[in-house]
């Protein structure tokens, strides 16, 4: 999975505030602290309009700043230029090494583009609605909807038959007992997690786990094993193993566990190899 190794790398968490539910605000920054440190921490709205009240309390506990942005003009969201702003403005600063920002708005792609552009780590955090093309512009995109853990249900336990990957596209949404309904495992996933395993794969075939999922989410920046109903990329390659074969290694000296993830196809070429 692409994470940060550096777990000091600082920050900067803004937020559109007409665009998330004071109730995430928890989940979106331990998900931020995974990759770093959220050093600067903004959020933008016209604190004078009513449905941003259940803020408050949030904005206290979690020490957010609020930035006040008045509607100039109906129907328009002046916030998203004031987060731009200072967004390049913090950019000029050089006092962050990354930027996570909090909004399922296209407004931001541009942003998005430019921040990376000069080096810096960027993180989408939106809904599912989320245009692509502000997906495609951050290095790691996540989805809202698979950070609330007390609502999500636990990942699947039994295995994926090959007959259940089929190409359906379903969206992620809330079911009717208020719990997530993850995403089937499609056929275009079956074959970027393929394609994946092949491309950092050595002459056995075998891919270490790493580097199968930093590649995934250089292209897919929206890849996310929870979606589809699993904690770890690890126990969803387990689920599919009528396509792969897994095998954990560790180190006597170290006790630290590798995995490693084979093409059961691969396996069959290289016997047929062998043969010849």
């Amino acid at each position: 999975m692409f994470m940060a190794q550096e777990v000091d790398l600082k920050i900067a968490v803004l937020i559109d505030a007409d665009n998330v539910s004071s109730s995430k605000i928890a989940s979106i920054l331990d998900e931020v602290k995974r990759y770093g440190i959220p050093s600067v921490k903004r959020i933008y709205a016209d604190w004078t309009k009513s449905h941003v009240v259940g803020w408050k309390e949030p904005l206290l506990t979690h020490a957010i700043t609020p930035i006040q942005q008045y509607s100039y003009t109906s129907g328009k969201n002046s916030s998203d230029s004031a987060l731009i702003i200072d967004a390049m403005d913090i950019l000029h600063s050089q006092q962050v090494d990354g930027f996570t920002i909090v909004s399922s708005d296209s407004d931001f792609t541009r942003l998005a583009i430019r921040l990376r552009e000069s080096g810096k780590l960027v993180i989408g955090v939106g809904e599912k609605k989320t245009p692509k093309p502000f997906i495609a512009a951050c290095d790691k995109f996540i989805y809202i909807e698979i950070l609330d853990k007390e609502d999500a249900k636990p990942a699947p336990k039994t295995k994926v038959p090959a007959e259940t990957v089929d190409t359906a596209t379903k969206v992620l949404k809330p079911a009717s007992q208020g719990t997530p309904e993850y995403e089937p495992i499609g056929r275009e996933l079956l074959d970027l997690l393929k394609a994946s395993v092949n491309d950092v794969a050595d002459e056995g075939g075998w891919a270490p786990l790493s580097a199968i999922g930093g590649l995934l989410n250089k292209r897919k920046p929206d890849f996310d094993p929870r979606v589809y109903g699993f904690s770890k990329l690890t126990p969803l390659f387990k689920s599919l193993d009528e396509h792969f074969e897994v095998e954990e290694k560790s180190t006597e000296k170290t006790k630290i566990k590798h995995v490693y993830i084979r093409i059961k196809e691969a396996q069959k070429a290289i016997r047929r190899r062998a043969k010849k």
